[in-house]
């Protein structure tokens, strides 16, 4: 089969060579490039990237990304496509074409959105942004997806398993583009349930408050809005931008329909696990962190977030049993957390001062 990576790019000669290392497994590589000023261009064709350079005015993400793809020959059997900022594993070919069955037309594989710190995983999902070269075009100035297009059904979507592709991205490139871009994205599709619950997001990672909680209430009422994780994100989102105003009961009220949409979810047991810590409530604390660690299957879609699965659960755990006088829970507790996250100097400190008081109470009866 013949595998062709494309890309669009912008001033990011820092990650070219990483990633024509990783993408060298393809039959060919090309790329869109949107305005580099800096050496991103010649850094790709010295490298051997077919590297076309184009404006694109008024910018969106999905005309780019579509420009990009045809670039693509017609020929190609499997369209990779990436950003400069990504990494796949090695081996990453030879897994996709074990995968890539006859009747295949999409893959969905394995991406590492973020990492924590210490170099751990964080934000882990599955994505599809691997398929055939024609029948499909990206659509949405943001947050773009592929769309078929092509003429009957799509073929069948199938699970590359151990591909594998890591995202490192530049955390000094703005994002304000993507309010604008997704605002522009509801009003071209008002009934585009996921571009409502997007723009509700952005609204909240902008501190706004009131736009954040009337546009996913309107996700909410949407009659294609049945995706229960994400209608638990929406509700979660929600209850936090009122606990932001102070209105601390609405906030736990939004959480626990959180929880009795998508009770497969870590994530709406921790949220209010966390709210009910910052109040004090250290029994509903251990409550609900019980119940997300009771949770033991890590979802792959993009709604799984890294702190419910790393030490989170147990460090609030190991406070809530040592206010309330359970030290040898709280030992174990603090432990569990220290394991999952060892160079956190803060969870080795709990340790050693939990430990302590464990030592001092077995003394009081010695």
């Amino acid at each position: 089969m013949k595998v062709v990576v494309y890309a669009m790019c912008k001033n990011e000669e820092q990650f070219a060579d990483r990633w024509m290392d990783s993408m060298g497994e393809a039959d060919r590589v090309v790329v869109l490039d949107t305005g580099s000023t800096d050496n991103t261009v010649e850094r790709l064709r010295a490298r051997g990237a077919d590297v076309t350079v184009e404006t694109i005015s008024p910018w969106r993400f999905d005309t780019a990304r579509n420009r990009s793809l045809a670039l693509v020959p017609q020929d190609a059997d499997i369209c990779v496509c990436t950003d400069l900022d990504e990494v796949f594993h090695p081996g990453w070919r030879a897994q996709l074409e074990r995968a890539w069955k006859e009747g295949a037309s999409q893959a969905t594989y394995r991406y590492t959105w973020s990492f924590n710190p210490d170099g751990s995983e964080g934000v882990v999902f599955w994505i599809e942004k691997i398929h055939a070269r024609h029948g499909y075009r990206w659509v949405h100035p943001v947050h773009e997806v592929l769309e078929w297009v092509g003429e009957g059904a799509p073929g069948r979507k199938v699970v590359a398993e151990g591909v594998q592709l890591d995202h490192h991205p530049d955390r000094n490139k703005s994002r304000g583009q993507y309010l604008p871009l997704l605002e522009l994205s509801v009003r071209e599709a008002p009934e585009d349930d996921r571009n409502v619950h997007y723009l509700g997001r952005e609204y909240m990672y902008k501190g706004r408050w009131d736009d954040c909680i009337r546009t996913l209430t309107r996700h909410l009422a949407m009659p294609s809005a049945t995706w229960r994780d994400e209608r638990a994100a929406s509700m979660r989102y929600i209850a936090r931008s009122y606990a932001m105003k102070g209105e601390r009961r609405l906030a736990r009220d939004w959480y626990l329909r959180a929880i009795a949409e998508a009770p497969h979810l870590r994530e709406p047991y921790m949220d209010l696990a966390r709210l009910l810590y910052e109040d004090g409530e250290w029994d509903g604390v251990l409550y609900f962190t019980g119940c997300a660690l009771n949770i033991t299957v890590r979802p792959r879609t993009y709604i799984c977030e890294a702190a419910p699965w790393g030490s989170l659960p147990y460090d609030l755990r190991a406070i809530a049993f040592y206010r309330t006088g359970r030290y040898e829970e709280a030992l174990s507790s603090a432990r569990h957390a220290l394991e999952l996250e060892p160079e956190n100097e803060r969870l080795a400190g709990n340790v050693i001062q939990i430990q302590k008081k464990v030592e001092e109470e077995k003394g009081k009866y010695k």
